[in-house]
């Protein structure tokens, strides 16, 4: 329900009439939020710091004394604050995500680590990277200098100041391919770091939602390579 307020431009009250309806939408909502289990509840949106904004949280705030009054815990007084806040968001319009569907974005592999995998596989703009090891390496190992090797060495090699009619070519391959392979190590290093803070970043939020299903998990044996 969207309820549109009315702010005198003057002293930026809002109209008497509205008040009853601010108060009877945020009655309903406060009696809603404790029976919504925490991982249901919607996120918050962003609401920007509007002259009309500020006078809906000014018109509101001795709306709740009474409330607070009759709060007999911490948890009585987060629903009651939580219940506020999406009243506000009613009443300005604010869009609130559906129950349920709130971190549903965050779960998402970040932009950096598709690119990581994408070199380390040698998939997408960096298709190059796995033959360049494998045929470099074969060029300064066995010394096969066959047309189709030394061709993806060099497209794999343009741009780093290398020739293949150098002297001491074979070195420069070699601490070439060794830089590249201490690359890939590191960037593996960087994926693992990053999943073991998602994992238990995943678990203090579950711990603090859902305890039994946390415990049901961590119970689970673990698969060897499967993340958590």
């Amino acid at each position: 329900m969207d309820l549109p307020v009315v702010v005198d431009s003057n002293d930026d009250e809002i109209v008497s009439h509205e008040l009853e309806q601010m108060r009877s939408i945020l009655k309903e909502v406060i009696l809603e939020t404790p029976n919504t289990p925490l991982e249901n509840r919607p996120r918050l949106p962003r609401i920007p710091l509007s002259k009309r904004n500020r006078a809906v949280v000014r018109a509101l705030n001795p709306m709740l004394v009474t409330y607070f009054e009759d709060s007999r815990d911490h948890c009585e007084t987060d629903s009651i604050l939580f219940g506020a806040a999406v009243a506000v968001c009613r009443i300005i319009g604010a869009k609130l995500p559906m129950a349920g569907h709130a971190t549903t974005q965050s779960s998402a592999i970040p932009a950096w680590r598709k690119r990581i995998e994408e070199r380390i596989a040698g998939k997408g703009p960096y298709r190059q990277t796995d033959k360049l090891l494998t045929r470099s390496d074969i060029l300064t190992r066995s010394g096969n200098n066959r047309p189709r090797i030394v061709r993806t060495v060099r497209i794999a090699f343009a741009g780093a100041n290398i020739s293949l009619s150098q002297p001491h070519i074979t070195q420069k391959l070699t601490e070439r391919i060794e830089d590249l392979k201490q690359k890939i190590a590191a960037w593996g290093k960087w994926i693992r770091r990053f999943t073991e803070r998602s994992r238990r970043f995943n678990q203090n939020r579950l711990f603090q939602n859902d305890q039994k299903r946390l415990y049901k998990l961590l119970e689970r044996p673990k698969v060897c390579g499967a993340d958590q």
